[in-house]
């Protein structure tokens, strides 16, 4: 549920995903890639204090743990950076397992933006600005 063109190549999403400033991490087992995190400032200047993530889970490795795993890795790589607060800007509020999930390590919902995601097949649904603080 992310808010890339529906028509995104390969080679743009990955560009975009790799894209500078930021951090790009994987998960892998035995070289396959299982899951993969972006780690960077969520807004430049006055707000570069609070980073922002996003996270992608293979369909193989759903069900075992490793988006809890990687949202806890970043948490801890945030700390080292220097970051004081971690917020996701946009999490589809229909994508209720990554809603739970971040609300289990500790997100508050801070707001609701209505129908703001196009969803392919539940047409237009809200999303949510989750925040939560490092230090």
């Amino acid at each position: 549920t992310y808010t890339y063109p529906r028509d995104t190549t390969k080679e743009q999403a990955y560009q975009y995903w790799m894209k500078v400033p930021q951090t790009t991490l994987v998960a892998e087992d035995d070289g396959v890639i299982l899951g993969t995190y972006y780690i960077k400032p969520n807004q430049l200047g006055g707000g570069a204090h609070v980073c922002n993530c996003g996270y992608m889970v293979s369909p193989q490795a759903r069900g075992r743990g490793l988006a809890s795993a990687m949202c806890e890795h970043s948490q801890q790589l945030a700390r080292e950076l220097g970051f004081r607060a971690m917020q996701f800007n946009f999490v589809v509020a229909s994508n209720t397992t990554a809603v739970a999930l971040w609300a289990k390590l500790g997100f508050e919902t801070l707001a609701r933006l209505p129908e703001a995601f196009l969803h392919p097949s539940l047409g237009y649904v809200d999303a949510l600005v989750m925040h939560k603080r490092l230090v």
